[in-house]
């Protein structure tokens, strides 16, 4: 059989993609997922259908459907990146923060030559969807797939209503509606579970891209949908007198047998690791690299795997009092502050969470989203492991000081020919001064943030970074280097622009430059990292390629 479009990743933008496309009843569709397909509610392991629930077994990042990359943060300094491997992807495994980007972050999008991306012209996309029980208007849906919702302040922590005081009194505005389009200051979270519709939130499921839109799809007969199927390279014919390389295919590997379906469009929707690695892998990057490696050159992209975006983080952690409310151990993050770093010409460049009360094994779940074993790593798996491996045994308030829109950009390469061999990754984190100042900023007002009364309470002392780390400029500077975490975000490994810029790898339609029959869909083609967590956007991003796929008589 030769499929209409075969969508390769069942993730945030993929399943919306797999969705919208076979509501074309004339279009065959097949969704190709590395990870587990689980076909109804009921199957989903609990630490992926229960967001909010308390049973996360220790090192939690390493229990859940997790692709396990590695890479770099600086230099030698190694990092773990968790991203899902299942279907859904990453909205599976996330913490469910539903957090548009600014407008300013998709018009600079459209600044760079892509005017179909500017906020006037996405904000249909955003608004499709959710269903926002807290807000309407023209800046929100209330008729989307996934439920949308902030805790009331009766249903904060004592941390969340500390960070709120605190923010405020220091002189930031109070903000309500973080999705609001001029939003900034300190407010509740908006979240993609519907636990809070529920007497006991933690009952409630996590509104994954899977739950939300494949659960309806799966019944139609036009898609098709093969869960542990490993995609290995796009197969590609010349076609006409003056040959322009045509994706037909993919060689895909399942039970230990490797195989070819055919397809007439390939869309990669195998997030900002998955799709360049995917790129490089069938002869699409950058020349030099390619011949390094000795694969037959289809287009000479030197975009593929650059770009790489994130939110550079340091996670200064404290010891907090034994008879802390049990209650609000592992629950996600319910308030965050927002704000512009100061010099700075970037609005919200900055965001700082404060309440991730993380618990030992015997308390069951100690890490919100992603974060794994906080209680003995700066960081899910990384090097960055602090002084005593006793910390597990204590209750911690971690916070997370996050450049919202750094200046540093990253990099994806092949480490080998095999497809099963993950590629090389570095951030190259805090190797530009403006982020290193904006860090250090950030850092300074958590340290001023936790002096607030409401803290002192239940906070008994700082761990790290310790009064050594905190003694001078460098001494600080050397600290935040050491033990920069990402903010899984990783974004724009194949930058969407058009064809005169030579760094893009994909057109304003997600079409791959100079080939036909393979577009991109996904987090990989955002430009730049947007000023918030980028699920949302990876949402959107499904169902925007879509929509203009439609508007362009494409399906």
């Amino acid at each position: 059989m030769i499929y209409d479009f075969i969508v390769v990743g069942g993730g945030s933008s993929g399943a919306i993609m797999a969705a919208r496309l076979s509501e074309e009843p004339s279009c065959s569709v097949l969704l190709i997922e590395a990870g587990k397909d689980y076909k109804n509610l009921n199957e989903l392991p609990d630490n992926v259908k229960k967001g909010f629930a308390l049973d996360l077994p220790d090192g939690s990042s390493k229990n859940v459907p997790n692709w396990q990359y590695t890479g770099y943060r600086n230099k030698t300094n190694k990092i773990d990146i968790p991203r899902g491997k299942i279907i859904g992807g990453s909205s599976s495994i996330n913490g469910q923060i539903f957090l548009r980007g600014i407008p300013e972050d998709y018009d600079a999008w459209a600044e760079k030559g892509n005017d179909l991306w500017s906020f006037k012209n996405l904000i249909n996309s955003l608004n499709r969807i959710e269903n926002d029980m807290d807000y309407s208007g023209d800046f929100h849906g209330n008729n989307g797939k996934i439920t949308v919702k902030r805790f009331p302040k009766s249903k904060w922590s004592p941390t969340d209503m500390a960070l709120y005081k605190s923010a405020l009194e220091r002189g930031y505005p109070d903000c309500p509606d973080h999705n609001s389009p001029d939003a900034s200051g300190v407010g509740p979270v908006p979240l993609n579970n519907d636990g809070l519709l529920l007497p006991d939130f933690r009952d409630g499921i996590r509104i994954s891209s899977n739950v939300a839109y494949l659960s309806e799809a799966r019944s139609r007969p036009n898609l098709t949908i093969k869960g542990d199927c490993f995609v290995r390279k796009i197969l590609f014919r010349e076609k006409g007198s003056n040959p322009v390389p045509v994706a037909h295919g993919i060689e895909v590997e399942s039970e230990n047998t490797v195989y070819e379906i055919e397809g007439k469009t390939i869309i990669l929707s195998a997030g900002s690791i998955g799709s360049p690695h995917l790129l490089l892998l069938s002869g699409i990057g950058p020349k030099k690299q390619l011949e390094e490696f000795e694969i037959e050159i289809i287009k000479d992209l030197p975009g593929v795997g650059k770009n790489l975006r994130d939110h550079p983080t340091v996670l200064p952690q404290y010891r907090i009092r034994d008879d802390f409310p049990q209650e609000w151990f592992g629950v996600p993050d319910r308030v965050c502050l927002r704000y512009t770093a100061t010099g700075s010409k970037l609005r919200n460049d900055m965001i700082i969470y404060g309440n991730c009360v993380l618990g030992n094994a015997d308390l069951g779940r100690i890490g919100a989203h992603f974060y794994g074993d906080f209680s003995r790593k700066q960081n899910a798996g990384s090097e960055a492991v602090s002084e005593t491996e006793d910390l597990e045994k204590d209750l911690l308030l971690i916070w997370r000081a996050r450049v919202n829109l750094a200046k540093g950009k990253g990099e994806l390469k092949l480490n080998s020919v095999n497809p099963i061999e993950y590629p090389y990754i570095n951030y190259h984190f805090l190797e530009n001064k403006f982020d290193i100042k904006r860090l250090r900023e950030a850092l300074g007002i958590v340290l001023k943030l936790v002096e607030h009364p409401s803290y002192k309470k239940w906070v008994t002392e700082r761990i790290t970074p310790d009064d050594d780390d905190l003694k001078n400029e460098k001494s600080i500077e050397d600290w935040m280097v050491e033990n920069v975490a990402h903010g899984h975000h990783i974004s724009g490994t194949c930058k969407m622009g058009p064809e005169d810029d030579r760094m893009s790898v994909v057109n304003q339609y997600g079409e791959v430059h100079g080939l036909k029959g393979l577009m991109v869909a996904d987090a990989s083609i955002m430009v730049d990292c947007i000023r918030a967590n980028t699920n949302v956007t990876a949402l959107m991003i499904g169902e925007r390629i879509y929509e203009l796929m439609q508007k362009s008589n494409k399906l």
